[in-house]
């Protein structure tokens, strides 16, 4: 059979289709896809499947359409290529794979009660408020569903109770962990001196931000948790969540916006004190930037 025969019997097989049958179809075909380009949208894995896109779309069109008599061996070189490029994708994709697999956890669904955000967005705004005035550099994680037991091995575990008072000791310049995070369970400071994963200087929109927001930005991409970053040079505000980052929230509307995002799943968007990432000051002076 050529190239014109497939042609026709795939036009005839078409037509044979209900049109509700194919209208349905190309619906839920395309509802996928859209899901999968917004959820890679920004990311490294992006431009390395749209070259795989490419890449079997052309191989798809020469072997099944102009006819595997043609090319025989180019033939049976897809068809065995097919299970290698399978087990290619997982490992391509195995961040953005985890990533999607947090976020399914997420749904309502298989949630259980959300974190009552108000009791800690009481004291973690005061607290953000005086960094931001006095230029002390912090970063505070707020655990959600997603457990960072093995993220705080590392770090130095208090379990005290969380209040303003405690935060500021923490943060205070010269202390033993001020450079490193601070992870927040419920309304317990669980531990602090945490090492975070850094984001790639590549996922960062803008290279003048420094390491507490690359460290992040590294987290959230890869938990749900909600992480508030104070900028030691600028004194901003920000808030991380989903691998995103606000603009600058005012510290006089920091502790509504916290307790809002803590009383409901994580979202797509970035919300409350803006949309994407704002190309502003690097957010650690030179001697932080190989810090988390």
């Amino acid at each position: 059979m050529n190239a014109t025969e497939r042609l026709t019997d795939l036009l005839n097989r078409l037509g044979s289709y209900a049109p509700w049958e194919v209208v349905i179809e190309l619906v839920l075909i395309w509802v996928v896809v859209f899901a999968i380009i917004r959820f890679i949208q920004g990311t490294r894995a992006a431009r390395a499947l749209k070259g795989l896109i490419v890449l079997i779309a052309l191989s798809t069109v020469l072997v099944r359409v102009l006819g595997e008599d043609s090319f025989q061996r180019l033939g049976y070189l897809y068809d065995r290529l097919l299970a290698v490029v399978a087990v290619a994708l997982v490992v391509i994709f195995q961040p953005e794979l985890r990533r999607g697999l947090i976020r399914l956890g997420e749904t309502r669904l298989f949630r259980g009660s959300t974190l009552p955000g108000s009791e800690a967005a009481r004291e973690i705004a005061p607290a953000c408020a005086y960094f931001s005035k006095s230029r002390f550099g912090a970063i505070i994680v707020i655990e959600r569903t997603t457990g960072l037991r093995t993220l705080v091995e590392g770090g130095t575990v208090l379990n005290a109770q969380l209040t303003r008072q405690l935060l500021q000791t923490i943060f205070y310049p010269g202390t033993a962990l001020h450079d490193l995070a601070v992870v927040i369970k419920g309304t317990t400071v669980y531990a602090a001196g945490v090492q975070l994963p850094m984001a790639d200087p590549s996922d960062m929109p803008d290279p003048r931000f420094g390491s507490r927001h690359r460290a992040a930005v590294g987290l959230t991409k890869e938990s749900d948790a909600l992480v508030v970053v104070v900028s030691e040079e600028t004194g901003d505000i920000r808030l991380a969540e989903n691998g995103a980052m606000t603009d600058p929230i005012p510290p006089d509307r920091l502790e509504s916006e916290i307790a809002d995002r803590l009383g409901k799943p994580a979202s797509n968007g970035n919300g409350g004190g803006g949309s994407g990432f704002e190309g502003g000051e690097e957010d650690d002076s030179p001697k932080k930037k190989d810090e988390a």
